[in-house]
């Protein structure tokens, strides 16, 4: 059945792998760049998005027609293989091998765009590890889909 309207907005969280800083701040907007249009591409809208060294985070309002895991993988293979080839990072560019998608309201768009763009001032004040942890314990992660 053809879905004629959609609200699906997803906070997306890709993480480095083994949350190497393999992202510089002088190739982070470039990358940005590259993943806004691979998200564009598949039919959905980035409405925020933050590279930090070691993840970035994306506020998306996807297509229906696409899964999250779909979207995901294909930006973070996209991405890798740009970066990669770019020499956008001084190694070998790898993502970790999963990733996390939280759903988000309509009416906290706006609260979570300016979350991901202070991006810079939060983590002075907290560690990746420690933001994400509390996000798995503020959405009350108690299962795996495997």
């Amino acid at each position: 059945m053809k879905i004629e309207y959609n609200n699906l907005y997803t906070h997306l969280i890709l993480i480095t792998k083994n949350r190497y800083p393999f992202i510089a701040e002088s190739q982070r907007i470039r990358i940005e760049k590259y993943m806004t249009g691979i998200v564009t591409n598949n039919a959905s809208k980035l409405y925020s998005i933050y590279a930090n060294p070691e993840h970035v985070h994306l506020l998306i309002s996807k297509s229906p027609k696409i899964s999250e895991e779909t979207l995901i993988t294909r930006i973070a293979d996209s991405s890798q293989s740009f970066i990669n080839e770019q020499k956008l990072s001084k190694e070998l560019f790898i993502w970790q091998d999963s990733a996390a998608a939280f759903s988000v309201s309509k009416s906290d768009i706006d609260k979570v765009c300016r979350y991901i763009l202070n991006q810079p001032e939060h983590h002075k004040k907290i560690t990746f590890q420690k933001e994400y942890d509390d996000f798995i314990k503020f959405y009350q992660k108690t299962l795996r889909w495997e």
